[in-house]
């Protein structure tokens, strides 16, 4: 579990595929399947660990040669990744679960096909009393190449005073919220109704799911610089988990986004 923000966090439930078998995917047609990373020898094929060892292609004149390097499928996750063939990086995925605020949902879900989603739902069960609260420190970014991070027309410069005042009347929001919401529960107000004045700094869980390619497509948005502040950090996690399932996949994304 990683945690995010000040009550937030993403949880793997499952991952399925490998770098591997999007190579096995792309090569369904020809029918050769996933041949290994490189290295390989060029004269044997093989794979070798020690790289000391000579050839296993020999003849009576020459008893042994070093092995030739050549790429393995690397070069052809490279090929695909490059030139947009995202079919193979469907066959791999992941399921996670998440706790963020539903603001960040709300953006969240503006990623459909091919993303599935269950978030808890306060129809049926009242949503824990926990809420947003961001730091000074987030509070001071304002972007001036993000007309939605930036201040209204005529707004003063942020101090940290003022940031600590924000802080503290959302905190007293947060509590009357709260008490009224209870309160109702407790009156016998429907719980479908009881929240209505629910704040979207409020935290929500969900489940995502989704294949690699759909992923990678949340990540390129999201970890954008334009992004939400709140949301690219969700996404560098995101990212993180990714880097650890699919690594090779993970290095061509990367090096495409630092270009």
């Amino acid at each position: 579990m990683v945690a995010i923000l000040d009550h937030g966090y993403v949880e793997v439930v499952e991952s399925w595929g490998s770098d591997e078998r999007i190579i096995e995917a792309a090569r369904m047609s020809t029918g050769k399947g996933f041949l290994g990373w490189g290295p390989t020898c060029k004269t044997c094929g093989l794979n070798p660990g020690n790289r000391g060892e000579l050839c296993g292609v020999r003849t009576a004149s020459d008893p042994g040669v070093p092995h030739a390097d050549a790429p393995g499928d690397e070069k052809l996750l490279r090929y695909l990744w490059e030139n947009k063939h995202q079919t193979p990086f469907e066959m791999a995925g992941m399921t996670i679960e998440v706790q963020a605020p539903i603001f960040v949902f709300r953006e969240w879900h503006r990623h459909r096909v091919p993303f599935g989603y269950n978030e808890m739902s306060a129809r049926y069960t009242p949503l824990p009393d926990v809420s947003y609260i961001p730091t000074v420190d987030r509070l001071m970014v304002n972007s001036k190449t993000n007309k939605q991070a930036g201040t209204i027309k005529g707004a003063g410069e942020l101090t940290d005073e003022n940031a600590e005042k924000f802080r503290r009347r959302v905190n007293d929001v947060y509590r009357l919220v709260e008490e009224i919401y209870q309160e109702a529960l407790q009156d016998g107000v429907p719980k479908e109704v009881a929240r209505i004045h629910l704040p979207v700094g409020r935290y929500s869980r969900m489940r995502a799911t989704s294949n690699l390619r759909g992923w990678l497509a949340f990540l390129a948005l999201r970890m954008a610089p334009s992004a939400q502040w709140e949301i690219r950090q969700y996404a560098n996690a995101v990212g993180d988990i990714i880097a650890e399932k699919f690594p090779r996949t993970w290095e061509l994304f990367a090096e495409r986004k630092a270009a």
